[in-house]
């Protein structure tokens, strides 16, 4: 459960960041446009960075590469879920005219219904947390450019 402590705490941050987030714009009723969800990738980048500083200096020398990107990873995914649920609960049962308002053209053209809008949602999160998890590791790679680096080249 140690080795899980940090995505689930930073995951469950996120989440609840992403909520409060989410549930601002719609006291200004602007949550219906797509535009604004565009800052859920600042809120995820700066959640996945803290939890990704914050496994490292607990692992302090004994840090790697593969267990970094799965800490991370999992973070990212862990506050993917707890939002998607969120997003489920709030969009059927809280305010059940919020799917035809954000959709509305889709919904006669397409027949989009909530379990697409769910799908979306929870891609769009995964594919979020991989990219920032491929991105931040690069920059907590251990470089190949030292004496020691070198010794491992073909």
């Amino acid at each position: 459960m140690k080795n899980f402590s940090v995505p689930i705490k930073y995951g469950l941050l996120i989440a609840v960041g992403l909520i409060a987030y989410f549930l601002i714009l719609s006291l200004f009723n602007v949550h219906i446009y797509p535009l604004f969800s565009l800052f859920n990738g600042v809120i995820m980048a700066a959640g996945m960075w803290l939890a990704l500083k914050a496994y490292r200096n607990s692992k302090g020398a004994k840090f790697k590469y593969q267990k970094g990107f799965m800490a991370s990873l999992l973070t990212g995914f862990n506050a993917t879920i707890v939002f998607t649920i969120f997003f489920a609960f709030y969009s059927t049962e809280l305010n059940p005219d919020f799917l035809g308002n954000l959709i509305n053209m889709w919904r006669t053209d397409y027949g989009t219904e909530i379990g697409i809008v769910l799908f979306v949602v929870a891609v769009m999160g995964f594919a979020t947390s991989l990219v920032l998890t491929l991105a931040y590791m690069q920059l907590f790679k251990d470089s190949w450019n030292t004496k020691e680096g070198q010794q491992h080249t073909y």
